[in-house]
């Protein structure tokens, strides 16, 4: 199998980040979110952090509504340090908004109030909706941080948030899309699993317009996806080894120190036990001290 991490410049983007690029995608994922029902797509600013040549930073979605800046992000495996680049997101796009002047005026700033999503399908999440906070990363950690950001992770897999799933049907399909791959991408090599998933989508409804509109973008950003989720996770699991193989020998070394003091040891009352045999032979005929 094919499975080696292949990157494409012309394919950085991600499948979520371009399905939810139109406002009526991304306005229907807020309803779903919010158990709301707003329809006024035009109250809708997206602004979406792009990858700049000079500050490598580049958000999968942002947008403005209802007087809140929702930062919205796809992973597919865990990240604890989801946080901190939220922080970094949102610094970065607030600072955009804002004049610089405006900061040393008497006048209060009003900034939208930000909110943080991820949508999770990685496979090693089991509950329905998990947060992240920005103080679990803290060196030192505080009973009332100062400074806290709160991370909200739906799972989007199968079986998981059925009312938010049946609120935004793109999201639903969207897992559907990649649920396939990953299926087919165990019995044959990637690239073909992509296709037929796609194939399959399309003959059962899920996502037709889209896929039939972006194929060749879809199946390339696929592909470079699943790739990267499974470089990720064997860069994990690399981890994990080295660390099992540097506890075992470290236990090794333990194992080693305590069998030779228990040697030390055996020999110390092999030696007692000769003086006190000594002793007694002494006693047996002297008799006592």
């Amino acid at each position: 199998m094919n499975n080696t991490l292949k990157v494409n410049s012309k394919y950085k983007d991600s499948v979520f980040r371009m399905l939810f690029n139109r406002k009526e995608e991304l306005l229907s994922l807020y309803n779903a979110v919010n158990n709301t029902n707003y329809v006024n797509v035009d109250d809708l600013e997206i602004n979406t952090l792009e990858e700049g040549v000079y500050m490598k930073m580049k958000n999968d979605i942002s947008f403005i509504f209802s007087f809140e800046l929702n930062l919205y992000e796809h992973q597919s495996t865990e990240c604890g340090n989801m946080p901190l680049r939220f922080l970094l997101y949102v610094s970065k796009i607030i600072a955009g908004m804002i004049v610089r002047d405006d900061l040393y005026k008497k006048k209060v700033i009003k900034i939208p109030a930000p909110r943080f999503v991820v949508f999770y399908n990685g496979e090693d999440m089991d509950d329905d909706i998990s947060t992240y906070r920005l103080s679990d990363q803290y060196e030192k950690p505080l009973p009332t941080p100062e400074l806290e950001l709160v991370v909200t992770v739906i799972n989007i897999n199968k079986n998981h948030n059925p009312d938010i799933m049946h609120a935004c049907k793109t999201l639903n399909d969207y897992s559907v899309f990649v649920a396939k791959i990953r299926a087919y991408a165990k019995i044959m090599v990637i690239e073909d699993a992509v296709e037929k998933a796609v194939d399959e989508c399309i003959s059962e409804g899920i996502l037709v317009d889209f896929l039939m509109k972006h194929r060749a973008e879809v199946q390339e950003m696929s592909i470079f996806e699943y790739n990267e989720e499974l470089h990720l996770q064997n860069v994990r699991q690399d981890a994990i080894d080295e660390a099992n193989a540097k506890a075992a020998v470290i236990i090794a070394e333990k194992d080693a120190i305590i069998a030779e003091k228990d040697s030390t040891i055996a020999d110390q009352n092999s030696v007692i036990a000769e003086k006190d045999a000594e002793l007694a032979k002494y006693k047996s005929k002297y008799g006592p001290l």
